[in-house]
């Protein structure tokens, strides 16, 4: 399944629940799927979001708390 330039990571959703919320959407995931730089080893790439506001390093094993969608 593509995805095309105009909808990017919401073209899962297809043609349901209106082009604001999606676009909406689109902005917050992302900023939630980018790649980070774990602040304690700077290892680009490795954060993990366990869930809202937590975050966790791949490499040394952190846990720490952060915004909900990005950990800065």
């Amino acid at each position: 399944m593509g995805k095309t330039k105009k909808v990017g990571i919401t073209g899962k959703f297809g043609a349901r629940y209106g082009l604001k919320i999606r676009r909406r959407i689109k902005k917050i995931e992302e900023k939630q799927k980018a790649k980070n730089e774990c602040p304690y080893c700077h290892k680009n790439n490795a954060l993990i979001r366990t869930s809202a506001g937590i975050w966790q390093c791949k490499k040394c094993k952190k846990k720490f708390t952060g915004r909900a969608y990005e950990p800065k």
